[in-house]
């Protein structure tokens, strides 16, 4: 099936029907196929719980809980709504034909539903033209709401950060953020691309290249100091752009999750694994047992070689450089919290055990 063809599909099912046209679009890397051969039972081949099932092509005979009978058609009638609504799965199933099913993860497509519902345009005030969200697919990609920079956030706060982002046209070249200027926006690349250098010894070092949907800016906010590396666009573009009150309010608060001491140490020993984010010289004189050592300067480039499934307690001196740590893990989809005060308050906490 071919993209066009999914999206045709995704746009006659349930709720999807009520989607933008970018939700629609975003939702592919979230859908997954899954085919049957006639006479089976599609639902006891597999663990289901969780997801919305639906039946695309093909027959299928479902034997209700009060002991009727219904046959599904794929694509049309009662197959145009979910046959699994989160793992509340017909009594039975056999497939009369070869069948087709599309299945989403129900909490992602919960998440994307609400973003695409509250980004709609809205009344604009006086002077002011009213933006549809959804029409942007850099910051709208679905996901950036399931597992990227906004799958945090309360949706009691979507709105509000959505009327503050402001939007800034970029050209090939420019110099968006430079080291050592003081920290002041939070950006998200719309539309374009960009790259993040550092001067170090006199020399340029290449850190990163940003595309639609990346994020930039956070750490000198998080760490309230300077810039620590330059951001040039490499191509002409867009950006969203976020005041750091606003920054602070909306997205740091909900996304940081701080730890006591107390609290730090207990989820280590049930299994979370402790990051220093402090230099290696540090690390060697005073690292905790079992750290992974990755500096706050190179953590984007070290996400890879981190599990998506591990929870992860982020630390340093005094707790800094580990929320720009624990911040940029967790706007990325990592389970990161921050031990809130460094090592400076467990090493006081131990020495009042």
């Amino acid at each position: 099936m071919t993209d066009a063809t999914l999206l045709e599909t995704l746009s006659r099912l349930q709720p999807f029907a009520s989607l933008g046209a970018a939700s629609l679009r975003g939702l592919l890397p979230l859908c997954r196929r899954e085919c049957v051969t006639r006479n089976l039972d599609p639902f006891s081949l597999k663990d289901w719980h969780g997801q919305l099932v639906y039946l695309v092509k093909g027959e299928l005979k479902v034997d209700l809980a009060d002991g009727s009978t219904m046959l599904f058609v794929g694509g049309s009638g009662e197959a145009l709504m979910p046959l699994s609504n989160g793992g509340a799965a017909p009594m039975s199933t056999k497939a009369i034909t070869d069948v087709e099913l599309l299945r989403f993860h129900e909490d992602s497509l919960d998440i994307v539903v609400t973003w695409d519902q509250l980004a709609a345009p809205a009344a604009a005030g006086d002077g002011e033209e009213a933006t549809d969200w959804r029409s942007k697919p850099g910051i709208f990609a679905a996901q950036n709401f399931v597992d990227g920079v906004f799958a945090a956030l309360p949706p009691a706060h979507i709105d509000t950060l959505l009327g503050r982002f402001r939007r800034v046209s970029v050209r090939r070249g420019d110099v968006v953020v430079r080291q050592n200027d003081p920290g002041d926006y939070y950006y998200v690349i719309d539309r374009g691309r960009a790259q993040v250098t550092r001067q170090v010894a006199g020399a340029t070092v290449e850190l990163a290249q940003l595309k639609g949907g990346d994020v930039f800016g956070e750490e000198a906010l998080l760490a309230d100091t300077v810039r620590n590396a330059t951001v040039t666009m490499k191509t002409d573009g867009a950006l969203l752009r976020l005041d750091k009150d606003d920054f602070v309010a909306l997205l740091e608060e909900p996304l940081l999750r701080k730890l006591s001491p107390a609290q730090a140490l207990q989820r280590v020993a049930a299994g979370a694994v402790w990051i220093d984010a402090r230099f290696s010289a540090e690390y060697r004189l005073d690292g905790l047992p079992g750290a992974l050592n990755i500096p706050l300067n190179e953590m984007r480039r070290a996400l890879a070689m981190l599990e998506p499934a591990q929870e992860y307690v982020v630390y340093c001196q005094s707790g800094r450089r580990s929320s720009a740590a624990a911040f940029l893990l967790s706007q990325k989809g990592y389970r990161a919290s921050l031990l809130d005060g460094g090592l400076k308050a467990l090493f006081a906490a131990k020495g009042k055990a």
